[in-house]
């Protein structure tokens, strides 16, 4: 259940990252696995777009498509260069803040990611069970088993990623090549039938005219209804999110993967491409040869558009070919989904010390998250078309901060260029998301549920873990390690300083307090340590200790942590394990209310440090008689 927890102790490489002796596999492969998530929207989005836009559909999908093309793609072009380890354009974002708002900010982000990739799995399961009940030859039989259908196919998801996710891209190539010639048959066979019946084509055009009167007005309303249609942008973010499984040239380094770089970019190019050129066909199709009732809900063609022109005009053996391959592409399209939160959460959450150890473990993460499909599907009935507003939310914010952080990197780079571009994209994407939002408030409502589900639990975790060592390795520059060898005779004693002017004044009445608090003999020497906080907020670090000697007397070990309890517990188990003998740390006490000082040493490092400062040790070194000693005057 814990495999490869141990080996993610220092640093989470996400759970699907290979060793690094790993090739990887070639980007058209990898665009198979993204792939899962982007083609198979076509499963549910002509349907989606006929709802909400009517005969406008294919006049709005060239709008959604223009912005794809124009606005996503490049976008994350540009976060593939900035980010080329799978982080996204949440970690572009995290660089540009520190501290708790950092953090806080964060936590926001992957609350609609999680939304985002948390909605893709149980409404892809949704909609798959959806073409299995509307299969002609299994209807009768399946008919008002949605939930528990949708329920079974999450839970064999759930059930491969326990097992193992190795053959993942093997089976997503063969998934998507399939499906996708499959739906040129079926794109083929309704442009035929089009150029068939040329009265159809007229009677749609005649349509338009009634309902909206010139082209102008097409393409206004065509602007306004297009958010309703983002559900066709979903698998950017994922498309960066698997780049870590792309191959890289032999001379590729962690620094500067180039060869990764060029093929997430051709992957990203290629998928928008296709899916711009199926986006605009099978709108165009389903639009018109689709009677308007069967879209609506319980209709034929509803969730199912290319499934009932598949059985219309391709006949039943097809149709049930055609549902078996979408069923199949849809319920793994969650796997992509999948992927993408094992590989997005555990980089950020372990690190702020905001989820426990076993997080960084595959199959319990797997586990929690299987859960909260299950509960996401039962509270939306396993409801295709109620699931598309929090998708299309989750979506669009994701795209909206992508947008954001290429624009602040390029401004950062000086390329005036591409900084009125990527602000232009950036006002374009936050302007369909702010409408997305007024027009179906419940997928920021159920992003709001996600985010505080992440808020309370991460504060929560963070809470319990705040007495552990947090530090992942000490090192003592060569000065420090001097200071600490002349005590393997005898027992180091540190006294725990607040640097403030560091002038000899504060030194020398510091020890006089310390001896006199703790009746120390003028003979024993002693050693000051300072710990300086930079940022509260994180919680793992590395300490590098530096020795210095202050006005030609003092010994001085300083060091730079977010925690000083844990820093010097730290340092203090660094030292006992150097010298072979017991250290001892003396401290005064703090003044103030115990409950306001340990709020300041959770959210700032600081506060009432001696106690805190046993109890980490307690925790870390059960073995009293190996303990390092604590003293408070």
């Amino acid at each position: 259940m814990l495999e490869g927890l141990s080996d993610m102790a220092k640093q989470h490489p996400g759970p699907h990252a290979e060793a690094p002796a790993e090739k990887g596999a070639h980007w058209f492969r990898v665009m198979c696995l993204t792939g899962l998530d982007y083609f198979s929207t076509l499963g549910y989005q002509p349907g989606i777009a006929a709802l909400a836009a009517g005969l406008l559909s294919p006049i709005a999908t060239v709008v959604l498509v223009l912005v794809t093309l124009f606005g996503a793609l490049p976008v994350y072009r540009r976060v593939a260069v900035e980010s080329p380890h799978g982080q996204g354009s949440i970690a572009m974002l995290e660089r540009l803040l520190s501290f708790w708002q950092g953090k806080l900010f964060v936590l926001t982000l992957l609350g609609f990611a999680a939304t985002d990739f948390m909605i893709t799995i149980t409404l892809s399961a949704a909609d798959a069970t959806a073409h299995l009940i509307e299969n002609p030859h299994l209807h009768s039989t399946l008919s008002g088993k949605q939930v528990m259908l949708t329920l079974i196919l999450v839970a064999l998801l759930g059930a491969v990623f326990l097992k193992g996710f190795s053959e993942a891209i093997g089976l997503a190539v063969v998934l998507v090549v399939v499906y996708l010639a499959l739906n040129v048959v079926v794109v083929t066979n309704g442009i035929w039938h089009l150029f068939k019946e040329p009265h159809v084509f007229g009677d749609w055009t005649d349509g338009l005219t009634a309902e909206h009167g010139n082209g102008f007005a097409m393409i206004g309303v065509a602007l306004i209804v297009f958010p309703k249609l983002a559900l066709g942008l979903s698998g950017f973010e994922t498309g960066v999110a698997v780049m870590p499984h792309i191959e890289g040239d032999p001379d590729d380094t962690e620094e500067k993967p180039t060869g990764r770089i060029r093929g997430a970019r051709h992957l990203l190019t290629t998928a928008a491409v296709i899916m711009s050129v199926f986006l605009i066909a099978t709108s165009l199709i389903t639009t018109l040869l689709i009677p308007k009732a069967a879209f609506q809900n319980g209709g034929q063609a509803n969730g199912r558009a290319l499934a009932y022109l598949a059985h219309e005009n391709l006949g039943s053996t097809f149709g049930s070919i055609y549902d078996l391959s979408t069923i199949a592409i849809l319920w793994f399209a969650g796997a992509s989904a999948m992927a993408g939160l094992l590989n997005l959460m555990p980089r950020y959450l372990p690190r702020y010390g905001m989820a426990p150890h076993w997080a960084r473990a595959v199959r319990p993460t797997v586990i929690v998250l299987t859960l909260i499909a299950f509960l996401v599907t039962w509270i939306f009935d396993a409801n295709v078309d109620a699931q598309g507003g929090a998708y299309a939310t989750g979506v669009l914010v994701l795209i909206s901060s992508a947008a954001v952080a290429v624009t602040i990197a390029a401004r950062k780079a000086r390329e005036r260029r591409w900084t009125t571009t990527f602000a232009v994209i950036s006002a374009v994407f936050l302007y369909t998301t702010a409408v997305n939002i007024v027009e179906r408030p419940d997928g920021v409502k159920i992003g709001a549920c996600f985010i505080a589900g992440i808020m309370l639990v991460s504060f929560l975790s963070r809470l319990k873990r705040a007495f552990e060592l947090r530090v992942t390795d000490v090192v003592l520059d060569d000065v420090a390690e001097r200071f600490v060898r002349d005590y393997q005779h005898r027992p180091l004693r540190l006294i725990a300083n607040e640097p403030n002017s560091r002038d000899i004044a504060e030194y020398r009445d510091k020890l006089r307090q310390i001896r006199k608090d703790n009746d120390i003999p003028a003979e024993d020497d002693l050693v000051f340590v300072e710990v300086t906080v930079l940022d509260p907020s994180e919680f793992e670090s590395e300490l590098t200790v530096h020795g210095e000697v202050l006005h030609d007397r003092y010994r001085v070990l300083s060091l730079h942590s977010s925690s000083v309890p844990n820093a010097l517990a730290a340092l203090l188990l660094r030292v006992r394990d150097l010298t072979g003998q017991q250290p001892h740390i003396y401290f005064e006490w703090t003044e103030g209310n115990p409950f306001a000082q340990f709020l300041r040493f959770f959210l700032f490092g600081q506060g009432e440090i001696a106690p805190v400062t046993r109890e980490v040790l307690r925790e870390a070194e059960p073995d009293r008689s190996r303990r390092p000693a604590v003293h408070v005057g």
